[in-house]
């Protein structure tokens, strides 16, 4: 035993700064993971006898957005474009949380129609909604087109949640107090609306049309809130921070090998879908956020969106563009 302690103590010894380095790298790897993991949220709120729609909320965050809202009480409605995905991700939403009361229903972003029957299926059969989140997206995805012919991503992440929510407006209005959660970016800080040119026929690249539907999000949230004031229904947008999630399926993709490689142990250090999910859930339920609305959050706090996201005249010129698209009057 002594002969080992002194093997370990001369080894230590010579080997006394590579083992300080690999130390020190391995604080800072913790310190650098806890702080990506970002701000959580605190609040108890319970939410029996409310009803929470969640977009996209069969994976990632809006899958454990949906878990939270269970576990509070709520009613929850899974929204989703994949109906067996869905489903299986209510059973185990309602096995977790002990909450029967969780329910799928058919949401096809890309497809104004399929929008238009959600919210008249919602209309019909939801006596309220108290909570709309609108989580879906798609992240850097080819040159799509959604059904009626918009470009995919400013369509999905934009369109398709404008009309959303502008369909159910008058059922959050009658279920006042109510908030409207938006799931924006980081990226909008990048972003520009092409008015000239929405559907970006032009050079099109995948970040340049994600960018232009994160700041979309960003200034919907904003006019929203602005046309919303005095009704009793709130409005939020957030950067919900770097999550793995299967959203970055189509950056990673493109990507060479050794970028893959590197993206992927990059992807061990940022947040969790529990994680990613908290500011989410800060949105939807703090307290404290009763009397705000038309703000952008990330890690659980108020935060300060770019410049371009101030904009008021490019939110109502962003509002009456939408609304012509989507053929709102």
């Amino acid at each position: 035993m002594q002969n080992y302690a002194e093997a370990v103590k001369d080894f230590a010894e010579r080997h006394a700064t590579c083992l300080t380095v690999v130390f020190v790298a391995g604080v800072g790897v913790l310190a650098f993971r806890r702080w990506m993991a970002g701000g959580v949220c605190r609040s108890k709120a319970r939410l029996e006898g409310k009803t929470v729609l969640i977009t996209g909320a069969n994976t990632g965050i809006g899958k454990e957005t949906a878990l939270d809202m269970a576990q509070r009480g709520a009613r929850v409605i899974l929204a989703c474009r994949d109906m067996t995905k869905a489903r299986i991700a209510a059973d185990e939403i309602r096995q977790k949380s002990g909450n029967g009361n969780v329910v799928v229903k058919k949401l096809d972003l890309a497809s104004l129609q399929s929008v238009r029957d959600l919210a008249k299926d919602v209309e019909k059969n939801e006596e309220r909604l108290d909570i709309l989140i609108n989580n879906a997206g798609i992240m850097m995805c080819p040159k799509w087109k959604t059904e009626d012919g918009f470009e995919m991503q400013f369509g999905v992440n934009h369109l398709g949640h404008f009309l959303l929510t502008n369909c159910l407006l008058d059922l959050l209005k009658k279920s006042a107090p109510s908030r409207i959660v938006i799931v924006s970016s980081l990226a909008h800080e990048r972003g520009q609306i092409h008015f000239d040119d929405i559907n970006i026929e032009k050079d099109y690249t995948p970040q340049k049309s994600y960018r232009q539907s994160k700041l979309a999000n960003v200034l919907f949230g904003k006019e929203l809130a602005t046309r919303l004031n005095g009704s009793g229904v709130t409005v939020y947008s957030l950067h919900p921070g770097v999550i793995r999630t299967e959203l970055g399926r189509h950056l990673f993709n493109s990507f060479p090998m050794w970028k893959i490689m590197l993206a992927k142990v990059f992807m061990r250090l940022v947040k969790n879908p529990w994680e990613g999910a908290q500011t989410t859930i800060y949105c939807a339920v703090d307290e404290s956020l009763a009397n705000s609305s038309g703000l952008y959050y990330s890690d659980c706090a108020p935060k300060k969106p770019a410049p371009q996201a101030l904009d008021d005249a490019a939110a109502k010129k962003l509002w009456d563009l939408s609304a012509s698209m989507v053929g709102l009057s």
